[in-house]
């Protein structure tokens, strides 16, 4: 008895290709953002690990902050804050930003390579003639080191955010607190740092241009993670106090939101 063999139809096969793409279309959407809160999550968690070395760091030298870059030797490049911190974090990985393509700033030569920057609010220059309360755009440091006495709010004053990195401009191991709009109700403390979720270095934002001014007077923060140009990218946030939450760039661009000018 011979039997006969049923082939599935053109329309058949036409009905389970539609549906295997519009569950494409469903699911791959999810997958995307559970992808980038993967992302979220472990940038979060390897920063949260940065503050407690800074912590760790000022315990061992009497509250001061680990200086975000050290000029006090004319004769030889800046020391750059990484190598110190990582003497107590023993990973250098922690320093990029997951998903972003930076590198550890080694020394002064590598320090726009990497991802996660530091507040330029510690740096140290003897030459600097910032004035606590009143420093300008670009400032780089001041005369002394800062101590945890300086940042009297630390649950609320930011230490490390993820900057843009890699290119002429960029200097992604520290972010600028001085080179943003100051509050308009005239509280210093709540001034801010260029923030956006796209590189201000290299491209323009909500309509404003920052691009032609020099490395010094830019420093930004780049909240990348689910960037769209309009301000809903997040970055997550280090505070004096080792905790760590993330914000899109337009919750920090709200004056008051975290504390970047304590000195």
């Amino acid at each position: 008895m011979i039997r006969l063999r049923h082939a599935f139809t053109l329309i058949e096969l036409l009905v389970v290709i539609a549906i295997i793409a519009i569950l494409a279309a469903i699911l791959f959407p999810v997958f995307a953002q559970a992808k980038l809160a993967a992302k979220k999550t472990a940038a979060l968690s390897q920063m949260k690990q940065l503050g407690l070395a800074v912590m760790i760091y000022a315990n061992d030298a009497d509250d001061y902050f680990v200086p975000a870059s050290n000029r006090t030797d004319p004769t030889q490049d800046p020391t750059v804050w990484p190598p110190l911190v990582n003497a107590y974090a023993k990973n250098t990985q922690i320093f990029v930003a997951t998903g972003t393509n930076g590198e550890f700033a080694s020394d002064w030569a590598h320090r726009k390579n990497q991802s996660i920057g530091y507040s330029d609010a510690t740096g140290v220059d003897p030459l600097s003639t910032a004035v606590p309360g009143a420093a300008l755009p670009g400032t780089e440091g001041f005369t002394s080191a800062a101590t945890f006495s300086n940042a009297d709010q630390p649950a609320a004053v930011g230490l490390f955010a993820v900057t843009p990195n890699g290119k002429d401009k960029q200097r992604g191991y520290v972010f600028n607190p001085y080179n943003g709009p100051a509050d308009p109700a005239g509280d210093y403390s709540k001034g801010l740092p260029l923030i956006g979720d796209v590189d201000l270095t290299t491209t323009p934002y909500k309509g404003n241009d920052y691009t032609s001014r020099s490395p010094g007077q830019l420093k930004p923060i780049n909240a990348s993670y689910g960037g769209d140009g309009k301000g809903n990218g997040v970055s997550p946030i280090v505070f004096a106090d080792g905790h760590a939450k993330s914000y899109s760039a337009n919750a920090l661009n709200g004056f008051g939101t975290v504390i970047w000018r304590f000195r």
